[in-house]
C-alpha cells in the first residue's frame, strides 16, 4: 500500500524532497475542473453571463494563462495585479479593475492599456476619473454599491454591510451624485453596478437581497434618467471545504437564486435585462491547493498541550492568525498511521499568534515528518510575506501527474536585493 499522501496523484513527499519545504503546490486538473462546472452550471446556462476570475485569491503568471486559455475574465485590483494579467497576455478587454482607493499612475495605466471595465469606489474616484479620461479616454465603469445586507462571515471578509470601505451605501448621497455624473459625463461610458457582500459564504440570502436592490435601482435610474444599465456584477464569495465542519453549497445554489431574482423583476419592473458576472477567486483555487511543511521541533507540555513546530508559518499562510481560518491536515509520510494523539501545529514566526492549527488529530508526530495543509491554495501564496526575513515558498504546479516549478523560492540573495543599506 502507498504509505505517502498523494495530491492528484503525485506523491507530496516526493515533492518535499524535491523541491524542499515550506511549498505551495497547485494542481491545474482542479482548476480547471472548478473552471468547468462554472461553464457547464452558470455560463452554459444563461445567456449574457460571465465569469471573472478575482485573482487576488491566486495570480501568477502560469495561473493567469489557465484564465486565458478558459476565456474567462479576470479582475484585478492593483497596478501589480493588473500588469501580470496584461504580461500573460490577456486581453484588456477582459479585465475588470476593481480597488476603493485606486491611484491616479493605476488609473492612467488602465485607461491608456483599454481595460475592460473600471469598478468606480466613490465619487472622489469618478471625478479623478473622469479628469485622467479627458478628451483621449472614454472609460468604461461599473459603479461598485454597498447595499447595507449582512452576510453571515467574519466581519473582516464582509463587504456589502452600511460600515464598509468598500463601494457607494445605499443611505448616501453621494450614490446619487454618482449615478448622474456617471450619466451625463461625455468620456464615462456608465456601464452598471458591481456589489461584493463578503467572502466564504455558505448561504445565498445576502446575495439574493442585494440582487433585489440592485435591480431597484436600475429600475429607479430607468425612470428619472430613461437610461438602461448593462451589466450588473454580483460579485462572489462562494463557499469552499476547509475542515470537515465546512458545508459549502454547490455554485448553482447561488447563481440560479440570483437568476431566478433577475428574470423576475426585469418582467416586473419592465426594464431590459443585464448581463450579469460573477467573481469567482476562492471557488476556483482554494481546494487546489496544498501547502507541505517539515516538522522541526516537538515540545509536550504535559496536561496541557503538546505542540509541533513547522518550517513555516504565518508569512507564508497569515489566514489563522488574520480571522482564525481552520485548516485541515495530515502527516504525509504517515498517511495511512492510526491518529493518535492530539496536537497542536505552531509555525515558527516569533510570535504567539503564530499556530497554523490548534488541537488536531495526528499519527505520533517526530522530526522530520513531513505535513500536508488542505485548502490553502487562495490567499495564501497572495498574502505571503517576509516577516521575520523569512524567504517566501516555491510555488509548484501540477498538471496530468507532472509536476512543474512555476514561482522559485526566494534566496536570502533576494531578500536583500532592494536593501541599499
Amino acid at each position: 500500500m502507498q504509505e505517502n499522501f498523494e495530491f492528484c496523484s503525485v506523491d507530496s513527499v516526493y515533492l518535499a524532497q524535491k523541491y524542499s519545504t515550506p511549498l505551495y503546490v497547485m494542481s491545474q486538473d482542479i482548476i480547471e475542473e472548478k473552471i468547468d462546472y462554472i461553464k457547464v452550471n452558470f455560463l452554459d446556462k444563461y445567456p449574457r453571463t460571465y465569469a471573472y476570475y478575482a485573482s487576488k485569491a491566486f495570480l501568477t503568471k502560469a495561473m493567469a494563462k489557465i484564465i486565458k486559455k478558459s476565456e474567462m475574465g479576470i479582475d484585478v485590483v492593483s497596478y501589480g495585479e493588473l500588469y501580470t494579467a496584461l504580461d500573460a497576455g490577456i486581453n484588456p478587454d477582459k479585465i475588470m479593475f476593481h480597488g476603493n482607493n485606486k491611484s491616479k499612475d493605476e488609473l492612467e495605466f488602465a485607461l491608456e492599456r483599454g481595460i475592460g471595465r473600471i469598478v468606480v469606489d466613490g465619487i472622489s474616484e469618478l471625478k479623478l476619473l473622469i479628469e485622467l479620461a479627458g478628451e483621449r479616454f472614454t472609460a468604461k465603469i461599473l459603479l461598485r454599491i454597498s447595499p447595507n445586507v449582512e452576510a453571515h462571515t467574519h466581519k473582516y471578509i464582509s463587504t456589502g454591510q452600511l460600515d464598509s470601505k468598500f463601494g457607494l451605501s445605499f443611505a448616501s448621497k453621494d450614490l446619487d451624485e454618482a449615478i448622474e455624473l456617471a450619466i451625463k459625463s461625455e468620456h464615462i461610458d456608465f456601464k452598471g453596478f458591481h456589489f461584493h457582500v463578503g467572502s466564504q459564504l455558505f448561504d445565498n440570502e445576502a446575495h439574493v437581497e442585494s440582487t433585489k436592490k440592485a435591480m431597484e435601482l436600475i429600475k429607479e435610474i430607468k425612470d428619472k434618467y430613461d437610461y438602461e444599465i448593462e451589466d450588473l456584477n454580483v460579485g462572489g464569495g462562494f463557499g469552499v471545504r476547509y475542515t470537515a465542519e465546512d458545508e459549502p453549497m454547490p455554485l448553482e445554489y447561488f447563481t440560479d437564486a440570483i437568476m431566478e431574482e433577475v428574470i423576475a423583476l426585469i418582467d416586473k419592473y419592465e426594464i431590459i435585462r443585464p448581463n450579469i458576472f460573477i467573481e469567482p477567486g476562492r471557488y476556483i483555487v482554494a481546494e487546489a491547493g496544498i501547502t507541505l511543511y517539515t516538522v522541526g521541533s516537538v515540545k509536550n507540555i504535559e496536561s496541557v498541550r503538546k505542540y509541533i513546530c513547522i518550517d513555516g508559518g504565518m508569512a507564508d499562510n497569515p489566514r489563522p492568525a488574520l480571522y482564525q481560518a481552520k485548516y485541515s491536515a495530515c502527516i504525509a509520510n504517515k498517511m495511512y498511521d492510526e491518529d493518535t494523539e492530539l496536537v497542536t501545529v505552531a509555525g515558527k514566526c516569533c510570535e504567539s499568534g503564530d499556530i497554523l492549527i490548534w488541537d488536531i488529530n495526528l499519527p505520533k508526530v517526530e522530526r522530520g515528518d513531513i505535513l500536508a495543509v488542505m485548502g490553502t491554495g487562495a490567499y495564501n501564496y497572495s498574502m505571503s510575506s517576509n516577516y521575520n526575513k523569512l524567504a517566501k515558498p516555491a510555488v509548484v504546479m501540477i498538471h496530468d501527474k507532472e509536476d512543474r516549478l512555476i514561482v522559485q523560492r526566494e534566496s536570502y540573495e533576494d531578500l536583500l536585493k532592494n536593501d541599499l543599506g
